[in-house]
């Protein structure tokens, strides 16, 4: 009995004394003139550091950015690992990764809430009012708002490229070439062109698929295909010039693009799998997803790529709910309609785009920090990205990375819990 007293009371001596230490630390620093902030700062900075570094060794990724920020701007940046396991080239703050679904609210649902705004859409009226092909079937009176709180019994994904192949797995003449040629005007990859007239079978598939039985939350990417199409016919313009001019220009986010090879050296761009089943090569400078390359790397469902630093200024953005800088870019009744739980009273905790806490938190499943509020919401992409902008705490999260490489079979970024652990991490050092 009196030696577990003794054990209990060492084990209760060391741990004041690693409080003592803790607190001496941080009175020595501000005695030196370093404020609380700067001594917060530096402690995130060792953790992320650990965090991120004990991750590449354990090959959930061979590179990462990480941005945190609040309204004032960014409050954290680094770059860590390399590009690939190869370790030849060093990520850089200014690099770009794939952003996969993350393009979703950052390209998507900052497009929908504009045209809401401009009064060119309603949430609740069918889609297919504005798309004449969508109004037909099964798929007649789907409303925006349960296709975009992914609660319109919608399939989660239709794979396209495998309804060009033949029965022997070769590709259809039609469909694909080894070169350009006036009907393969499409670009998958050096020694893959697509015939832009296939896009209607795409088109058809989706409005012909079935829907599920039950009406429950279930994401799906489907409408994200053709929120494009969307754009272009209500304002003149296509997905990429639409999102420059009113989005990602006013915000001064040059980085933020689709089909990145078009504009920046292929260096500064972060490959992503070495495709062993379609593209049969290493994939860099163009989109991941099968399904966006095929629309021409065009496609809200995914297809923007982004460096950490521009992608925090979109986050920046949310943290206004809108307003960057003083300058209003979207209302802010209407950000605040898409960031609100949709359908909550039926199980769903989607926002219109955006991901939100799990009603019930479940350490388990959850990719989101325990801290983050109810209010807060975000997105993950399946190639190792990560937002997450809390306006109740004040401040966001922007972590990239490509975990897919070399191939999509890796799973260490899951299975290590490291996304909600570098989340929490953010609300340890700047929560006030």
């Amino acid at each position: 009995m009196m030696l577990i007293i003794r054990t209990c009371a060492a084990s209760f001596a060391l741990k004041m004394l690693f409080v003592f230490l803790v607190l001496f630390v941080f009175a020595v620093d501000v005695l030196r003139g370093q404020a609380p902030n700067d001594v917060r700062m530096e402690f995130l900075e060792r953790r992320v550091d650990s965090l991120v570094s004990a991750a590449i060794d354990q090959r959930a990724f061979p590179g990462a950015q990480v941005v945190m920020g609040d309204l004032s701007g960014i409050r954290f940046q680094k770059s860590y690992g390399h590009h690939t396991y190869a370790q030849d080239r060093r990520v850089e703050d200014h690099h770009l990764y794939d952003l996969a679904s993350v393009t979703k609210v950052a390209a998507a649902v900052p497009a929908l809430m504009y045209l809401v705004d401009q009064d060119l859409i309603e949430l609740d009226e069918p889609i297919g009012k504005y798309l004449s092909w969508w109004d037909r079937g099964n798929k007649r009176g789907i409303t925006f708002r349960r296709a975009l709180a992914h609660f319109a019994r919608l399939k989660p994904y239709l794979v396209f490229w495998q309804m060009a192949q033949k029965k022997n797995g070769a590709f259809k003449r039609s469909v694909f070439a080894d070169k350009p040629s006036e009907k393969h005007t499409i670009k998958i990859s050096e020694d893959l062109y697509m015939n832009p007239r296939f896009h209607r079978k795409m088109f058809r598939a989706v409005a012909k698929s079935d829907l599920i039985e039950e009406q429950k939350y279930l994401y799906s990417g489907l409408t994200f295909l053709f929120y494009p199409q969307l754009i272009l016919d209500l304002t003149g313009k296509p997905i990429d010039v639409f999102l420059r001019d009113e989005i990602f220009g006013p915000i001064d986010a040059e980085r933020i693009t689709f089909r990145p090879a078009d504009y920046f050296p292929l260096d500064e761009i972060v490959p992503t799998e070495q495709d062993t089943f379609f593209r049969n090569r290493l994939v860099k400078g163009a989109v991941h997803d099968e399904n966006a390359a095929m629309l021409n790397g065009l496609s809200t469902n995914a297809g923007l790529f982004a460096s950490g630093g521009d992608l925090a200024k979109l986050c920046q953005l949310y943290l206004g709910l809108g307003a960057f800088e003083e300058k209003s870019i979207i209302s802010h009744p209407v950000f605040k309609a898409f960031t609100q739980c949709q359908y909550c009273e039926e199980g769903n905790r989607r926002g219109l785009g955006f991901d939100k806490p799990m009603i019930e938190y479940n350490a388990k499943s959850s990719y989101v920090a325990e801290s983050a509020s109810a209010s807060s919401f975000g997105h993950s992409g399946f190639t190792g990205t990560f937002i997450w902008v809390d306006p109740e705490m004040g401040f966001y999260l922007v972590f990239l990375s490509n975990r897919v490489y070399p191939d999509r079979s890796q799973r260490g970024l899951y299975s290590s819990g490291f996304r909600p652990a570098l989340h929490q991490l953010m609300y340890d050092a700047m929560a006030k």
